[in-house]
């Protein structure tokens, strides 16, 4: 019998390796002369941070301790600016300090709780500036109360660690967030947070209900102590704009104790591009406990599932809506739903501690990332172009589909900042890997292309973007007197929030008004004057 109340800490290692997700809560930035900067910055972080936990450029072990959660090789390069320091707090004073040195001595903060920023800006500058990286690697306890039906969980934990501690506590209860075990929990639930129970549950960050949060002042703050309008930016507005996040209390749901899942491939000459070009119209409109993705690589797709329920209720379901797919019941592999994370993830069930608990994940590839969303399905003569002709190419990647409805697209636009809500069909990733710096023009060239060629049978006005799908494609902020300008900001920042982008402007412009924590796509100062 689980306790109602269960906490789970991984051991702490000292320079331990890689945690795994994007967020990227930048720094503010006065200028002062770098070396003067440096020393004052690292004298003032003495004083109240361990010695052992501050990592100084000239640090052997620096190399290490910035690379160990690099998940883009493409931002590993001596070309990028790094950081003067990395500080690896264990609590949240240490995070506080960081703040107040940093706001002090003219050294800007920019914070990583894992790794898998697609464009880096957790850890690296585009423009040089003095910098340090507070990075949370050593934070990820969980505690899980399943009588109340939540949990605290640190932002440098991995979603694998806390989809693990609420399995600990609850065959029953589960967490609506990102597919990939190794996806940092402070970055995911930052810019929204969704994955196979998307339809069901909604977003990560509409399941939040409560943070401690180190704000531009250097003050810890939780939902009682901040303003409303802060409170909803932190929760999908991309947490480098608002503060430190330092842990989250979520709600978790109820899930059955039995799930199906199935994963069935389809090429061009199975009817996968019929099957698409229907799934497009049905995927939308399933009952919420049912969802059904494709993963579309060369001339395949595969349709992946995760049913809350039994194969023997699936399969009806699957006839009547889908008969096309001729899903059986040989497809079905019925599991628990922890089990099907890695499943769903990895293709296995058989170690639960090994696939949710690894922070040792070396695929590091080089790689590229863009997003669009669907609003009305595609001619079935564009599925022909992409499967016949584009996935085909020199340099092809693959593209992720997820299909929205029910609960997702049933919460109002403006309840959260992540906005892409009512009338959405479909989500789309695509996902470009290379293995070598040198073999970077072709899969470049193929994400440009396939973009463009999208163009006219996506979202307009504007065409939108996820905001954990980082794209610096889309644009990035100009610094006009050290402060990010709202025109610049707007131009990405539409993409990722729609009408919400202005709101999030003007929270930012309360909550941080001289623009301290800030990156190259964070939220800009929208100042009211009255």
């Amino acid at each position: 019998m689980a306790s109602s109340r269960a906490c789970f800490a991984l051991l702490l290692l000292f320079c331990a390796l890689a945690s795994s997700c994007e967020v990227a809560f930048s720094a503010g930035y006065s200028p002062a002369p770098p070396v003067a900067a440096k020393e004052d910055f690292l004298g003032c972080l003495v004083k109240e941070i361990p010695p052992r936990l501050l990592y100084a450029k000239s640090s052997p072990a620096f190399p290490t301790v910035l690379g160990q959660t690099i998940r883009n090789s493409r931002w590993s390069s001596p070309d990028n600016v790094k950081p003067l320091y990395i500080i690896t707090p264990t609590n949240a004073s240490h995070i506080q300090s960081a703040v107040l040195c940093g706001r002090r001595n003219g050294v800007r903060i920019r914070v990583r709780s894992g790794g898998h920023d697609y464009e880096g800006l957790s850890y690296r500058s585009i423009q040089p500036e003095n910098f340090a990286v507070v990075d949370l690697n050593l934070m990820r306890a969980v505690c899980v109360d399943d009588k109340a039906g939540t949990a605290w969980v640190d932002s440098g934990a991995q979603l694998g660690e806390l989809y693990y501690a609420i399995n600990k506590a609850s065959k029953v209860l589960a967490f609506p967030a990102g597919v990939c075990p190794t996806i940092g929990v402070g970055g995911n639930l930052a810019g929204g947070g969704f994955g196979m129970l998307l339809r069901k549950f909604g977003i990560a960050a509409e399941n939040v209900i409560d943070v401690k949060l180190v704000d531009a002042n250097g003050k810890l703050l939780d939902k009682s102590s901040m303003s409303a309008d802060h409170f909803w930016a932190v929760r999908g507005g991309g947490g480098e704009s608002f503060g430190i996040v330092v842990s989250w209390q979520v709600k978790l749901q109820p899930v059955p104790p039995t799930v199906t899942v199935f994963k069935i491939p389809k090429t061009v000459t199975e009817g996968a591009i019929d099957i698409v070009n229907k799934w497009q119209v049905v995927a939308p409109q399933l009952p919420a406990d049912l969802m059904i993705r494709v993963i579309a690589q060369g001339p395949k797709a595969t349709f992946e599932a995760l049913y809350l329920g039994t194969c023997k209720t699936l399969m009806p379901l699957m006839q009547s809506k889908l008969p096309e797919l001729a899903m059986n019941a040989s497809h079905c592999n019925e599991m628990s739903w922890i089990e099907s994370v890695p499943f769903i993830h990895l293709d296995h069930k058989d170690s639960l501690e090994d696939d949710l608990l690894n922070r040792n994940n070396n695929f590091k590839p080089f790689a590229k990332y863009k997003s669009d969303y669907v609003y009305e399905p595609f001619p079935k003569t564009v599925w022909e172009q992409i499967f016949n002709t584009w996935l085909l190419k020199p340099g092809a990647g693959i593209m992720i589909l997820d299909p929205y409805g029910a609960a997702i697209s049933a919460t109002p636009e403006g309840a959260t900042p992540f906005p892409h809500r009512k009338g959405v069909l479909f989500n789309i990733q695509y996902v470009n890997y290379w293995f070598a710096p040198a073999a970077g023009a072709a899969p470049l060239s193929w994400s440009k292309d396939m973009y463009n060629y999208m163009e006219p049978y996506v979202s307009k006005n504007p065409r939108q973007a996820y905001a954990n799908y980082r794209d610096i494609d889309l644009g990035r902020n100009e610094v006009v007197d050290d402060i990010s300008t709202y025109t610049s900001g707007k131009v990405w920042g539409q993409k990722y929030f729609k009408n919400n982008f202005q709101r999030l402007a003007i929270t930012k412009g309360k909550v941080d008004p001289t623009d301290y924590f800030r990156n190259e796509q964070s939220i800009p100062p929208l100042i009211q004057k009255y």
